[in-house]
C-alpha cells in the first residue's frame, strides 16, 4: 500500500500536480545513477535527480501476495553514464532501483511508485533491456539447507567428492545405503539418514498404555 500526503493527493485529483518519475540506480560497487524523465534537475529528498530516463517504457506491476513483483522495462537504458562497456562487464547487474513519482513544481511532494533490483541486463533488437525484481522477490530465495533423508548433493561435485571415473555407467539415488555399499562414501553423505520418518510422527501411544519407556 502506497502512502501519500494528503496535500499531494489533492493536487493529483485535481489535476493541477505535474509529476515526472525519478529514478535511483544503485551498483554493486557504490556507484549512484540518479536521473528524471523531467526536462531539468530535481532536488528531491535530499537527492539531486539529472534529466535523462534510466529505463525507457517500463511498467511496474506489485501482486498483493507473496509472489515477486515484476517489472519489464524494455528498450534501451538510456543514459550516458550507463556505458556500452559497463553493461556488458555486468556492472549494473543487480544494482538497487527506487523510483519515485515527484511533482516538480513542488520537488516535495512525492510518493515511492516501485523498489527493486536489475536482475538482469541482455542486449535485445534495440539496445540493452533490463527486468527488473521487486524487493518481494528476496523472500523466495532458499535459505539455508532442507532436512531431508536423501542427500542433496550431485554424484562427483565437490560436496559429494566421489570420483565418477571409478564408478562408470553407475547414478546415485541419493539414499544413505547406496552412498554406503556402493561408493563407500558414508563419510561425505549430505543427507539426514536416520530423521524421523512420517510414520513415527503419526504414530500414536502403545496399545498396552504408556509405561514410560521408549516407543
Amino acid at each position: 500500500m502506497r502512502i501519500i500526503e494528503q496535500e499531494f493527493a489533492g493536487r493529483l485529483a485535481s489535476g493541477a500536480a505535474t509529476t515526472c518519475l525519478c529514478w535511483r540506480l544503485v551498483r554493486a560497487d557504490g556507484f549512484v545513477l540518479a536521473v528524471t524523465e523531467h526536462d531539468q534537475a530535481l532536488d528531491v529528498d535530499g537527492t539531486l535527480y539529472q534529466p535523462g530516463a534510466a529505463l525507457e517504457g517500463a511498467s511496474f506491476a506489485q501482486s498483493a501476495d507473496l509472489k515477486p513483483g515484476h517489472a519489464a522495462a524494455g528498450g534501451a537504458l538510456a543514459h550516458e553514464a550507463i556505458t556500452e562497456t559497463d553493461l556488458a562487464d555486468g556492472l549494473w547487474d543487480g544494482a538497487r532501483v527506487e523510483v519515485i513519482r515527484a511533482d516538480w513544481q513542488r520537488p516535495d511532494l512525492f510518493v515511492s511508485v516501485w523498489s527493486g533490483r536489475l536482475s538482469e541486463v541482455t542486449r535485445g533488437e534495440t539496445g540493452f533491456e533490463a527486468q527488473l525484481v521487486s524487493r518481494k522477490a528476496e523472500f523466495e530465495r532458499p535459505l539455508g539447507r532442507v532436512y531431508a533423508r536423501q542427500c542433496d548433493a550431485v554424484l562427483g561435485d565437490a560436496r559429494c567428492g566421489v570420483d565418477v571415473g571409478g564408478f562408470p555407467g553407475l547414478s546415485c539415488d541419493h539414499r544413505f545405503q547406496t552412498c554406503s555399499e556402493v561408493f563407500g562414501n558414508a563419510e561425505s553423505f549430505r543427507g539426514f539418514p536416520h530423521l524421523p520418518g512420517a510414520d513415527f510422527v503419526l504414530l500414536g501411544p502403545a496399545a498396552s498404555g504408556n509405561d514410560g519407556g521408549r516407543r
